[in-house]
């Protein structure tokens, strides 16, 4: 952070660009890194974008925008655990801007006692009791209305015991059907367990019987146009996905450290969660400096050693839980047992509340990173890097590139993407369906692609770019250069891109303006990340195009083309001939010789089969 005498502007632009609108908790800072302000939203993005409009903010509001230098969010499953995780850290660190209530009440939870007929009851304060306690939950209410439904459907009991314990005979719950009457002894001890037993499942989480049950009866009542006892049905389930929320910001045990390990090219984010007596008490990203093809098990490995033993003072939890495995985890483990005196576990596959704060790891790791490499700081950087690998006088503001995607020569296409110092330019993207090539020759699918985006520079029209980014080394490299000969196009930058002899990322041959001038990059240069990251880039896009051409071809057959022949004609004509490639072999005189096809059409369809 920076000192509080410099104080930097907060870009809110640049933030909110890569800000994700999935529901979660936010953090905004100071200058001085001082938390101010705790809040959750059910869309990131749209809730935050509300404290940097330009009118309209409350003075207290005001004064907070005023104070931001920096905002962290966490992404959560639902907006039910973020308002457990806000609630988390607002009484753990008490921001100045949060409203703070001395008499804040507990979460609640639902209680299920002991005995031979247990009662489910809400319950707030210490779990002293002897039972089962499943949650928290946001809300009392939401909790009784629940329970209202499982009442209805399990028929357990939800009376005082001292009302249980004095009854002779039935209460109204028994007559109106929710209750079976275990005080005078109307169910079997074996009945009454079974349903507890799926009131267990139920608030467990374990089990969607009852909502596909309800799912079921709803559409029949629509079916026969009850259309009041569908909207009941429909409220019911509502309340039932309430009860059924996964609350994996609070409901686990032990003291438990997430760790998970994104690695994409251009960096790599560590995102750890700190679990403390089972509750999420806050997370955090790390984004160490790696080489383009380190692995995310060893950026993991790394990350793990550093952390937990370079700091005898820092926390060590009994278990790790991380999203990929590593062979020395366990040299690992021994080293740590035996600098720090204490037993711990690395745990990989996991499942329940465990598997919930594993991929919310993942989740948060993955949008960290990708709002990192989004940043037009970073971005920028990453392009001074570049002019000064290409000793070039100015910062290039544009770079494109170009590749070629196919499956054996099917279904050929080129894209073109396009990069400025702010990131992306996703509106310039453009993708070229290759045709009238041999099938697979890449160098006649690269002239032809990059012919047609030339072509529309000596037309007056679109962008010239600084830097030409060809993926596919020497012979793509020359066919460029013969291309902008050709159209006599003002000299630009050619840089050709060859995977090495290894073909491992990383280690990339790279040639400037021609075969003449080869050079290599270190694999931690931000320059050598950002022509991968560019690459990848134009290979994602062109094989996306390349699979929804080859999809769509395959999908349509050529005899949907023929006039006058419909969906009944080209059925009969199949199964006269046993399939299509009996109908491709076929003559026009056989195919004339199919039920209702004339001579005329017979011979449309020959030449729809063999137009290739």
């Amino acid at each position: 952070m920076p000192p509080a005498d410099t104080p930097v502007a907060f870009d809110a632009g640049a933030f909110l660009a890569t800000c994700s609108g999935r529901p979660g908790v936010y953090r905004m800072f100071d200058g001085e890194a001082k938390l101010l302000y705790v809040g959750k939203a059910k869309n990131l993005k749209k809730r935050l974008a509300s404290y940097f409009r330009k009118t309209g903010l409350a003075p207290k509001t005001a004064a907070l925008v005023a104070r931001i230098a920096q905002v962290e969010t966490t992404i959560t499953a639902n907006e039910t655990e973020a308002l457990l995780l806000e609630q988390t850290l607002i009484k753990q660190w008490r921001p100045p801007y949060n409203i703070l209530l001395r008499d804040d009440k507990s979460y609640p939870y639902v209680f299920l006692s002991d005995g031979d007929y247990p009662r489910l009851s809400i319950h707030r304060g210490a779990k002293k009791q002897k039972g089962r306690y499943f949650g928290p939950y946001p809300s009392a209410g939401a909790i009784r209305e629940s329970l209202n439904l499982l009442q209805k459907t399990f028929q357990v009991r939800q009376c005082e015991d001292s009302f249980f314990k004095n009854r002779t005979r039935p209460c109204l719950q028994y007559q109106i059907k929710r209750c079976k009457g275990p005080c005078v002894d109307l169910v079997t001890p074996e009945e009454y367990a079974e349903d507890v037993r799926h009131s267990v499942m139920f608030l467990d989480g374990r089990s969607n019987a009852l909502s596909d049950e309800l799912s079921s009866a709803m559409q029949q009542a629509a079916m026969q146009l009850d259309f009041e006892r569908a909207a009941e049905l429909r409220d019911q389930i509502a309340l039932l996905r309430r009860v059924q929320d996964q609350q994996s910001m609070e409901g686990g045990n032990g003291d438990v450290d997430v760790v998970a390990a994104m690695v994409n090219p251009g960096g790599a984010c560590v995102h750890l969660i700190s679990v403390r007596g089972g509750r999420v008490l806050g997370s955090k990203n790390f984004f160490p400096q790696v080489a383009i093809e380190e692995e995310g098990s060893e950026v993991l490995l790394a990350f793990l050693a550093q952390y937990y033993l370079g700091s005898a003072e820092r926390d060590l939890p009994t278990e790790l839980i991380v999203n990929v495995q590593h062979e020395d985890f366990a040299t690992l483990v021994a080293a740590i047992e035996a600098s720090r005196g204490r037993q711990l576990s690395i745990s990989h596959r996991v499942r329940g509340t465990r598997a919930r704060w594993q991929q919310l790891a993942v989740t948060n790791a993955e949008q960290a990173l990708g709002a990192r490499l989004a940043d037009r700081q970073h971005v920028a950087a990453r392009f001074e890097a570049l002019a000064e690998a290409l000793q070039l006088n100015e910062l290039p503001q544009r770079l494109e590139c170009f590749d070629i995607s196919h499956s054996s020569g099917e279904a050929t296409v080129a894209s073109c993407v396009v990069f400025g110092p702010e990131g992306p330019l996703k509106s310039d993207y453009r993708r070229y369906n290759i045709e009238g090539v041999t099938a697979g020759d890449d160098y006649a699918a690269m002239h032809q692609a990059l012919t047609r985006r030339f072509s529309k520079i000596k037309e007056g029209e679109g962008k010239l770019p600084d830097i030409l980014l060809v993926d596919g080394g020497k012979g793509q490299l020359a066919m460029a250069r013969e291309v902008l000969e050709e159209l006599a196009v003002p000299e630009l930058i050619l840089l050709g891109v060859a995977k090495g002899t290894t073909r491992k990322p990383g280690l990339e041959t790279l040639y400037f303006n021609d075969a003449a001038h080869e050079f290599t990059l270190p694999g931690t240069s931000p320059a050598l990340h950002l022509i991968q990251q560019i690459r990848d880039e134009s290979h994602r896009f062109a094989i996306t195009g390349h699979r929804a051409r080859r999809g769509k071809a395959r999908r349509t057959s050529s005899l949907e083309e023929v006039p006058g022949v419909g969906h009944k004609r080209r059925r009969e004509l199949l199964n006269h001939f046993g399939g299509l490639q009996e109908l491709t072999r076929a003559s026009s005189e056989e195919i004339a010789k199919a039920p209702g096809i004339s001579k005329k059409l017979a011979e449309l369809i020959y030449a729809a089969l063999h137009s290739e």
